[in-house]
């Protein structure tokens, strides 16, 4: 049977003694800490950046229809600053004309053309006053839209007229390319030519029964 010495009789013949070893008490209910991981730098915050040139837009339906959310946009642009010019091309009956256009908010100004009823005939079977009164509106419109006197521009239903003959499909094409870059542009109403639609930087299409 083997005897068991103590401790301080485990010594060498030179009296020095094993290192004694201490053990730390671990405590109920907690475990060693882990190594924190790295925090993540914060993402940068985001920046809207303002729009620095305009927009072409096309609001377009298969019937007579698509002006109505356009102008309430206009409206406010209108009510909040900006220089509005809006055309109806075909409209009339309410005794307008360059020198009758109505002015909202201000800055809005409504023109239409000073014919006595609204057109939907070709210009062929027109008469001579009703086509140049379109003619003078466009003309007016034109003018506007190359010196950059407006914020924003609607022309309504100025693709029709084109197709009825009333305006010059190359001279629309042409005033549109040479726009100045701070104008918006609108352009709403059935029948657009494909290389209207082709200009577009937006287009939006109205649809009934879907």
């Amino acid at each position: 049977m083997t005897a068991s010495l103590p401790v301080s009789a485990l010594t060498s013949s030179s009296g020095a003694g094993f290192p004694a070893v201490q053990h730390q008490p671990q405590r109920s209910g907690h475990r060693p800490l882990a190594a924190s991981a790295p925090v993540p730098a914060p993402a940068p915050a985001l920046r809207l950046v303002a729009q620095q040139e305009g927009l072409l837009q096309i609001h377009t339906a298969p019937y007579r229809g698509s002006f109505g959310a356009v102008l309430s946009q206009a409206l406010r642009g209108a009510g909040l600053g900006s220089r509005v010019l809006v055309t109806q091309f075909l409209k009339g009956g309410v005794d307008q004309g360059l020198g009758s256009s109505i002015w909202l908010c201000g800055r809005l100004q409504w023109l239409r053309p000073g014919v006595p009823a609204c057109l939907s005939e070709p210009a062929a079977q027109q008469e001579l006053e009703s086509l140049e009164a379109v003619r003078q509106v466009w003309a007016f419109s034109r003018e506007q839209l190359l010196s950059g006197a407006v914020d924003l521009m609607v022309l309504d239903e100025l693709g029709l007229a084109v197709e009825l003959g009333y305006i010059d499909q190359a001279e629309v094409l042409a005033t549109l390319e040479r726009r100045p870059a701070h104008l918006d542009v609108i352009l709403t109403g059935p029948a657009m030519p494909p290389e209207l639609m082709a200009m577009a930087d937006q287009v939006t299409q109205l649809r009934r029964g879907l």
